[in-house]
């Protein structure tokens, strides 16, 4: 009498897609380094394709992550502060979606609160989360303002990125010293361009 073959657990879905086993990651990562024309079986190879496969759990775990998660913990008493919170200088490390090379720079993060706060610790995690999926920069701005606005709901939020991106210093045009700036305001910020240029004086290093 046979035994029936034991069922394969459901992988995770990853927006919508289906997430391939670890194992089949690292056949992919075979098939790449043979395609670019080496052979995945020496030496210096053979280990590659589990380290690749570690760097990317690394690389992309913010799909494993919530924003909301992050900022669903406030403070309500601000003793009557509202004025701008901004956080400069976050590092971002990210992959766009194009050619899934890595661009690295800074962004720069404010709100204007209403009746709550959120520890400034929460809002780098906002935008590590954003950072460590594959997006576009632009995408990415924006998406950071929203869960923002979404989770805090401010009078406004005002994000703005500086990245270099390896897609352009490594390939295609090999420009490596230019930077891609983007902003997304909302609310008070997108209504009065006063504050606008107060958010960017004030972004600016001393």
């Amino acid at each position: 009498m046979s035994k029936e073959t034991p069922k394969k657990p459901v992988l995770k879905a990853v927006n919508g897609a289906p997430r391939p086993s670890k194992e089949a990651a690292m056949d992919a990562v075979r098939t790449l380094i043979a395609w670019a024309g080496d052979n995945p079986d020496r030496e210096g190879l053979k280990d590659t394709p589990k380290r690749v496969v570690n760097a990317y759990k690394e690389w992309f775990r913010g799909y494993d992550l919530k924003p909301e998660d992050e900022l669903s913990r406030v403070f309500e008493d601000v003793s009557g502060y509202d004025d701008m919170v901004i956080l400069r200088e976050i590092d971002v490390e990210s992959h766009c979606e194009h050619h899934m090379a890595p661009f690295l720079g800074t962004a720069y993060v404010a709100y204007l609160p209403t009746d709550k706060v959120v520890g400034i610790s929460k809002l780098v995690k906002v935008v590590e989360i954003f950072a460590k999926r594959l997006q576009t920069q632009e995408t990415m701005t924006a998406q950071i303002a929203e869960a923002i606005d979404s989770a805090l709901k401010p009078r406004g939020s005002a994000v703005m990125i500086d990245a270099v991106h390896q897609c352009m210093s490594t390939r295609g045009v090999h420009h490596p010293n230019v930077s891609t700036i983007t902003t997304q305001f909302t609310g008070e910020f997108k209504t009065n361009p006063a504050l606008q240029e107060r958010f960017l004086r004030l972004i600016k290093p001393t």
